[in-house]
């Protein structure tokens, strides 16, 4: 599961991975009333997190980095956000990694300074969907692809590595 945080709309995107694959689950946003304090949008996230992830079960999570915005009070929203979502899923007791923007690029479109559009396009082409996503489900899935082509590599690494060790 990958996690896009953000205090209107977190976007949550499913996939299972079948060896070098990404295959498409599920992916929306959760939508919180701005007209709400805080307090209450981030019970919403955590709320609405905890609920997908009991619907769908996924095994690991990994979630988008903050990145400092030109407005502070933004990034502090975005980090509570980022914090309600977190907790959501370590309360199901789920293992999270987290990846910054860059790296989520990187790996979905081979640029780590791609645009949104550019994102969206590459996980519809990934993913075999008929059309791009909306932008925070498709980056929530791109973070879901970013984790689980990063955790295949290190799988590779890590049996390398043992293969090695036996041979010597």
């Amino acid at each position: 599961m990958g996690i896009d945080p953000g205090s209107r709309i977190t976007g949550y995107g499913i996939i299972d991975m079948d060896g070098p694959r990404s295959l498409y689950v599920a992916s929306g946003g959760i939508r919180t009333d701005s007209s709400q304090a805080l307090p209450e949008r981030l019970k919403t996230i955590f709320e609405a997190v905890a609920e997908i992830v009991r619907l769908h079960q996924p095994t690991e999570v990994a979630v988008e980095q903050v990145f400092m915005h030109r407005n502070p009070d933004s990034a502090l929203k975005l980090g509570q956000a980022r914090g309600a979502a977190i907790c959501a899923v370590v309360v199901a007791g789920l293992p999270v990694s987290e990846y910054a923007a860059r790296s989520i690029k990187q790996a979905v479109v081979g640029n780590g300074a791609a645009d949104k559009t550019q994102v969206q396009k590459m996980v519809a082409l990934l993913l075999h969907l008929p059309e791009p996503l909306q932008a925070d489900a498709a980056d929530a899935l791109a973070v879901a692809i970013c984790h689980g082509h990063t955790r295949q590599t290190l799988q590779r690494f890590g049996t390398a590595a043992v293969l090695a060790r036996r041979r010597r």
